[in-house]
């Protein structure tokens, strides 16, 4: 992760070198006090789309994307709160949600999952969004 221009003590920006951060102007993760957010995550890795029509597999690549950023500042596994899954077909609920189980089982965030026209390459079938609350750390 690279740290964003801007931060400030109170705010955390990191970016983590993928293809649209630069171009669209966000940080893959942002820390404000006791919260974190990530960006959408997709299993895009090194500039490819990862498990092409696999939505399982690009479910737990991009969770994976999103705690790795959380980590860098400092949010754990438990610590989320809040997640968003965005699938390009109601078709890939289950099996989208059952990966989403499979990492948040035990924690059991606020979840939401919305069925969209599609993101922004069409190997993508799903996108993801996390959210920690750090307590006093």
């Amino acid at each position: 992760m690279t740290a964003v221009a801007g931060d400030g003590a109170a705010v955390t920006r990191l970016g983590s070198g993928g293809p649209w951060e630069a171009v669209y102007g966000y940080s893959r993760v942002v820390r404000a006090g006791n919260l974190a957010w990530t960006a959408g995550c997709t299993s895009t890795v090194d500039g490819r789309v990862a498990h092409v029509g696999d939505a399982a597999a690009q479910t737990a690549q991009a969770l994976r994307i999103g705690l790795d950023a959380l980590a860098e500042v400092g949010a754990e596994l438990a610590d989320v709160v809040r997640t968003r899954m965005y699938v390009t077909d109601r078709s890939y609920a289950d099996e989208v949600g059952r990966a989403h189980n499979a990492v948040f089982g035990a924690v059991r965030p606020a979840a939401t999952m919305v069925v969209v026209a599609g993101l922004i390459d069409p190997e993508h079938l799903v996108e993801v969004e996390l959210e920690a609350w750090l307590g006093d750390r």
